[in-house]
């Protein structure tokens, strides 16, 4: 008898542990979001948004994801913040983005005038100017400018698709020295990203970025006026009201 009590103060003993932990797993927060609210990297086009001619590239998820991933290969992530469109070579930040600094950096080993978030050099971003026109060296001008670098290079296309495969990197190395090439290392000899690292970070981007897609649409789908949500940017969000 008593052992047969102990056996079954030990299963119940057993069933509250089990019973706290599973209670203790459903109630758990969710992880922080990747993409800091109040920045840029989680920032998408409305889903009614067309190309213009001062806008020339709709920003979608895919594209985003793969804007963040090239801030994350150049170095200038930064948790997601938007001071990463201010960094120069070697670390230093902007203290204006009214244009491009066409100043070179020196470094231990290498000299560079690349600059903003995905490390334009002044002769790459004369040229982003010159094919979209666009005004300034501010966020916005260099997401596009990114874009149209990417097209440049025949890879908008393999963008949309959503999937950060080997031979999309490999077509971007020659514009981002810190993409590799299919052989793994940098177009230029320079350090790079291993492809593994760079597709975990994408795909976490894009799963977050295509939640809050789905999320803004949701909202609107279910008769939210404009007046209650806001999916421009945060200037327009910010004076449209």
């Amino acid at each position: 008898m008593a052992i047969h009590e102990l056996i079954g103060r030990q299963a119940l003993a057993a069933t509250v542990v089990v019973g706290s932990l599973s209670a203790s797993l459903v109630s758990a927060p969710a992880a922080a979001s990747l993409l800091p609210p109040s920045s840029r990297a989680q920032l998408l086009s409305p889903p009614t948004a067309v190309p213009t001619r001062a806008i020339p590239y709709v920003i979608t998820p895919e594209r985003r994801a793969m804007l963040n991933t090239i801030r994350y290969a150049e170095g200038t992530w930064k948790g997601g913040m938007d001071v990463g469109y201010r960094v120069m070579f070697g670390g230093g930040l902007m203290s204006s983005l009214d244009r491009h600094p066409d100043r070179v950096v020196y470094s231990t080993r290498y000299a560079s005038a690349a600059a903003g978030a995905y490390q334009f050099m002044p002769f790459t971003w004369n040229l982003v100017r010159r094919s979209i026109g666009v005004v300034g060296f501010g966020p916005e001008a260099q997401d596009q400018g990114a874009l149209f670098l990417i097209q440049r290079r025949k890879a908008l296309g393999l963008t949309d698709a959503g999937t950060l495969t080997p031979v999309l990197t490999a077509m971007l190395a020659p514009e981002w020295a810190s993409f590799p090439t299919l052989s793994g290392r940098s177009f230029y000899g320079q350090p790079v990203k291993k492809y593994a690292r760079l597709r975990s970070f994408y795909n976490l981007n894009l799963e977050e970025l295509r939640r809050l897609r789905d999320q803004r649409r949701e909202e609107l789908s279910q008769g939210s006026s404009s007046s209650d949500v806001c999916i421009g940017s945060r200037i327009f969000c910010a004076t449209s009201f």
